[in-house]
């Protein structure tokens, strides 16, 4: 029987007044926010700011604060409160509001001649054929925030200082002025700051780490907020932060170094060596908090650190495991200081040393507090499985846990963390035997800690480990799970529609539908990111070819920092007016043509925070609340697919799509992903899409640059997360990265698709490509990806059908394995809210 599938209507509505699900998902927007803020100094207890005080507001960010980066993850929302606003509104006096209006006026005249700029360099580039020749423009000048008038001293004996970066996709950071280092003009405003007020607090409004060298020469900025990109309701959130409405209890995903060099990859990252064609991952395993504590390099602000107005002890308990390798960690936490406050518990376990090298800890299980009250306890039960100490053996592809002492470690940093217990595992142990991936076609000189260090390290945790409780880990009962990689697809409703199809319809459902481009530009580039109709604004829409034998289309929209829909669109004749990407960026400030005919309908979406600040928190329930709020909004805006989240590890803070991320630790990365996922598929119908699977990790020559790593490399930090959310909240998409891995691209690799995706990680979703991925290099093709087993290409243009069609014909690709691809895709669309 075929099904019924629902006639789509239009999305939002004719009436600009407020509607009742804005308010309520501001409100948990700004609480997230405020979660996610990590308080890094806060010298003679500064902050919190009585409200009512007197407040010198100063920074690009006061007036004009980053609420989110650039690219496809902008959100097109009602309205963002600024710092100014939200500290306006709190009650305090702001004696600096000729500067703020003064810089505005500087802000307007810099991004008009900024607009000037994308639009000369669109036309240069339409003129010479280029593929997305706007957003290609857009990205290749990133907007740098105006540096303001001079400061100076006001009644106040506070000046707030608010540091602001804007990042976004296609193009990475750079390490000097106006970017990961201070301007000479930034520095000259926060030297004349510290001579003229004796107290100074400094907000990080950005998406990634920045330089805080500064902070060893002003002894005058006592407090350090971030405040990362916080989303629509960033101001509110930094004005119930500083006023203590809310306690700082968010904690760094990232490892701030002292100074960029410190990072094992700072000379060879992205542009620094002049090669964004090759990215040699050198520092293999070592990557973040793995790094700098393995080699003991001093940071200036560790991995997991955060301060709150209040103070906390906390207890170890008690370690059990059981059969299963589950270990469990009990800890009891307090609160010591007069406010009320949270606090995140982090289990870390320092690894034997044997024939594999590892790192010294890494992080295993974390949870956080609820909200105590100063004197009340709680006690915590943190659990991970064995599956959390384990190593990639390359020359036997197993993942093993080698016999030894496993130290755990307990606290509220990695730093600050201390060894409680330890468990003693007697024989070697493996979990799971696999097939060699990815192999390296290139020399690497890895980084390598010399082994009578790590034999000396090892030792000393042996010793300490005598005065802790020890617990045998007896993993016997266990069995090794051997991967079978010749798993047959299952017969069900989507096989058998699938059978019935056309070759000609195959191929059409392969790709995404270029007809749906809500422009003539639209559909002829793949315009990334504005490719879908039903829903304006959206990303892309699957093909309506098989709608006869009841496939319906679905809609895609990007994220990940909400939904990305045009904020306003048109109808006329009862039909949506298409429109140009342009008026789907920077709320159609870059959109230069005539507001189009017709009645104009609004679209609303929620800004939530970036990734990496909600990472920050540390906070799962309070993701999956999030995750839940954005499949509202998915359901109200016929929207099937989120293209979020992205969840690349942080390998080098200039890294342009950072902000977009969690962290630089794969399970963190992971478990965020999943608290999201769980959120949103808790709506029958709709899911998340994880991405960019995998090794995306520079922007610069994006669709080209190859990242060259060893497989235990790859397999640990790189694979791990993706592992983590799809075996734990079982997301719906997968989107593969537009980078080579190991020689080929991503997309038209058949280890991390099919072997790995499939066989290792047990996903049944659907595998997508990035927006016109297939369309720049003849060494990645749209019949690539379906031999591969990247399911559907998109957005979908004619070169892309052709590729598959050729294929057919040559018999490079057959029809059982496109039919595959293909009932991957089905079997989402028939899982989806489109049917009665």
């Amino acid at each position: 029987m075929t099904r019924i599938i629902k006639k789509r209507t239009f999305t939002g509505t004719p009436d600009i007044a407020p509607r009742a699900y804005e308010a309520e998902h501001s409100a948990l927007a700004r609480e997230a926010a405020a979660e996610g803020f990590v308080l890094l100094k806060n010298e003679d207890n500064l902050l919190p700011i009585q409200t009512g005080s007197r407040i010198a507001l100063f920074g690009a960010g006061a007036g004009r604060t980053i609420k989110g980066g650039t690219g496809s993850g902008d959100v097109n929302e009602r309205a963002s409160v600024t710092i100014y606003q939200g500290l306006k509104e709190a009650g305090y006096q702001i004696t600096t509001e000729e500067w703020i209006n003064d810089y505005d006026k500087k802000y307007t005249e810099a991004r008009l001649a900024w607009k000037k700029a994308i639009l000369e360099d669109s036309a240069a580039r339409s003129a010479a054929g280029e593929l997305s020749s706007f957003f290609e423009a857009y990205t290749a000048h990133q907007f740098i925030m105006p540096v303001g008038a001079n400061v100076y001293q006001t009644e106040a004996d506070t000046a707030v200082y608010v540091l602001s970066r804007i990042a976004g996709e296609n193009a990475d950071r750079h390490a000097k002025g106006s970017d990961y280092y201070l301007s000479d003009e930034e520095h000259k405003m926060l030297v004349d700051l510290c001579a003229s007020y004796e107290k100074v607090v400094v907000l990080i409004n950005a998406g990634g780490v920045v330089d805080l060298s500064f902070l060893d020469e002003l002894s005058q900025i006592k407090a350090v907020l971030v405040v990362s990109q916080p989303g629509m309701e960033g101001g509110h959130a930094v004005a119930d932060v500083l006023s203590g409405a809310v306690n700082p209890s968010g904690k760094l995903t990232d490892t701030w170094a002292m100074r960029y060099e410190d990072y094992p990859n700072a000379a060879s990252f992205s542009h620094n060596n002049g090669n964004v064609e090759q990215e040699l991952y050198e520092e293999g395993i070592y990557v973040g908090y793995r790094y700098f504590d393995s080699f003991e390099v001093p940071a200036r602000y560790g991995f997991g650190y955060g301060l709150s107005y209040t103070t906390f002890s906390v207890n170890f308990e008690s370690v059990v495991t059981d059969v299963h390798g589950t270990v469990t960690v009990k800890v009891s936490v307090s609160n010591t200081g007069d406010a009320s406050g949270k606090e995140v518990v982090e289990v870390y376990v320092g690894l034997p040393d044997g024939k594999l090298e590892k790192e010294a800890r890494r992080l295993c299980a974390f949870g956080k507090t609820n909200l105590l009250a100063p004197c009340e306890s709680q006690i915590m039960t943190l659990s991970f499985d064995a599956d959390k100490l384990e190593s990639y053996d390359e020359e036997h592809a197993e993942w093993i846990l080698e016999k030894g002492i496993y130290g755990i470690y307990v606290g509220t940093s990695l730093e600050g963390s201390r060894l409680c217990a330890a468990l003693k595992l007697s024989e070697d142990k493996v979990l799971t035997k696999v097939t060699n991936i990815c192999p390296l076609q290139h020399n690497l000189n890895l980084l390598s800690l010399p082994a009578e260090k790590r034999r000396t390290r090892y030792e000393a945790m042996v010793q300490d480990a005598a005065f802790v409780p020890t617990v045998a880990y007896d993993l016997t009962a266990i069995e090794t799970v051997v991967v079978d990689y010749e798993v047959a697809e299952p017969e069900d409703e989507a096989s058998r529609l699938v059978d019935s199809l056309t070759d000609e319809q195959l191929v059409l459902l392969a790709c995404g539908d270029p007809a749906k481009g809500q422009s003539e530009e639209s559909a002829q580039e793949g315009a990334l990111g504005s490719a879908g109709a039903s829903v304006p604004g959206s990303a892309a829409e699957t093909s309506t070819a098989a709608l006869e034998q009841g496939i319906a289309n679905i809609v895609l929209a990007d994220g990940p920092a909400g939904l990305r829909l045009t904020k306003a669109y048109y109808i006329k004749d009862g039909k949506i007016v298409p429109t140009p990407m342009e008026m789907n960026l920077e709320h159609g400030f870059l959109y230069d043509g005539a507001e189009p005919d017709g009645e104009k309908w609004y679209q609303f979406c929620t800004a939530i925070p970036v990734g990496t600040c909600l990472s920050q928190t540390w906070n799962m329930e309070l993701l999956e609340r999030l995750g839940v709020m954005v499949g509202e909004e998915m359901k109200m805006f016929g929207v099937q697919l989120w293209l979020a989240p992205g969840m690349n590890i942080h390998r080098n803070p200039l890294c342009g799509r950072n902000f977009e991320y969690f962290a630089e630790d794969p399970l963190l990365s992971g478990r965020c992903a999943a608290a999201i996922t769980k959120g949103v598929q808790s709506h029958k119908g709709i899911g998340t899409t994880i991405k960019h699977y995998a090794c995306n990790n520079q922007e610069d020559n994006r669709m080209a640059s190859d990242s060259i790593l060893t497989e235990r490399t790859l397999r640990e930090i790189y694979l791990k997360g993706f592992e983590i959310a799809v075996k734990e909240s079982k997301p719906l998409s997968i989107m593969t990265s537009y980078n080579l891995i190991n020689g080929i691209h991503a997309a038209n690799n058949y280890d991390i698709c099919t072997k790995v995706a499939r066989h290792e990680f047990g996903f049944d979703g659907v595998i997508m490509t990035d927006w016109t991925t297939t369309n720049v290099d003849e060494n990645c093709t749209a019949a690539g990806c379906m031999i591969a087993g990247n399911d559907i290409v998109m957005p979908g243009l004619e070169m892309d059908f052709d590729s598959i069609r050729a294929a057919l014909a040559d018999g490079s690709l057959s029809r059982e394995q496109l039919k595959k691809c293909i009932t991957h895709l089905v079997r989402v669309v028939l899982q989806s809210n489109c049917y009665e």
